[in-house]
C-alpha cells in the first residue's frame, strides 16, 4: 500500500491531482482546500490513504496525519464513504472538524455537499460516542468536570475535548489554560481551537 507520496503536481483535474514521482504519475483525491492551494509544478508531500475494492484502486492524499486520520474516522460512521469523507474535510479542515465534533455543531458538518442533516447528526453522535474516556463535556457534564471545580465550564470542557482527541491530559490543560490567559473571555469553542492550534505546533 503507498502511503507518502513526495514529488512535482503535474496535473490538476476538478477533485484530483496527477502527482509526479519519478515520472510516475498518481492520481490523488484531496480535499478541495488542499486542490486550491497548489499549482502545476509545485513540490508536493502528501500522506496517503489507499483505498482498495474490488472494482477499482484510488489514492487519497492529505497535507498531515491528522486529517488522513479523521477521513479513516469518518468512513467508520454509517452512510459516509471516502466520497463524503472527502467533502467533509473539504468544508472542515482537521483542527476545524475536531471541534465541530466537540462542540456539537452539525450545522457547520452539514456544510459538506451530500451530507444533510441526519448524516452530521450521525457524524457528530458516533464520533463523539467512539472517542475513548473521558467523554467530551462540551455543553454537559463528566467526571473530568466534576473533578475540577476551580476551572470555570469551558475550561473543563477544552481539556476533555483535547484529551479525546488524543492528546495527554497535562499538555491539553497547559494549552487551553495559556489560551484563557491569552483570552479571558473565550468560551469552550474557541479554547479547543486555540489549544489543537498550540499543540499542533
Amino acid at each position: 500500500m503507498i502511503g507518502r507520496l513526495v514529488g512535482t503536481v503535474a496535473e490538476i483535474d476538478r477533485d484530483a491531482l496527477i502527482v509526479d514521482v519519478h515520472g510516475v504519475g498518481y492520481e490523488v483525491f484531496v480535499p478541495a482546500r488542499d486542490l486550491a492551494a497548489v499549482t502545476p509544478g509545485t513540490a508536493v508531500t502528501l500522506v496517503v490513504e489507499t483505498v482498495v475494492r474490488e472494482d477499482l484502486i484510488r489514492l487519497y492524499g492529505f497535507r498531515d496525519h491528522a486529517s488522513r486520520d479523521w477521513f479513516r474516522l469518518l468512513q467508520s460512521v454509517q452512510g459516509v464513504g471516502a466520497k463524503v469523507a472527502l467533502a467533509v474535510l473539504s468544508v472542515l479542515p482537521a483542527e476545524q472538524l475536531a471541534v465541530a465534533i466537540a462542540t456539537n455543531d452539525r450545522t457547520a458538518i452539514a456544510r459538506a455537499p451530500g451530507v444533510g442533516k441526519r448524516v452530521a447528526e450521525r457524524i457528530a453522535t458516533e464520533l463523539k460516542a467512539k472517542a475513548p474516556a473521558p467523554a467530551f463535556t462540551v455543553g454537559g457534564v463528566s467526571g473530568m468536570a466534576d473533578a475540577a471545580p476551580a476551572e470555570d465550564d469551558a475550561i473543563a470542557d477544552a481539556v476533555s475535548a483535547l484529551t479525546n482527541l488524543g492528546y495527554d491530559a497535562m499538555s491539553a490543560r497547559g494549552a487551553v489554560l495559556t489560551a484563557r490567559k491569552a483570552r479571558p473571555e473565550a468560551g469552550a469553542a474557541e479554547l479547543i481551537r486555540a489549544g489543537l492550534k498550540a499543540l499542533s505546533a
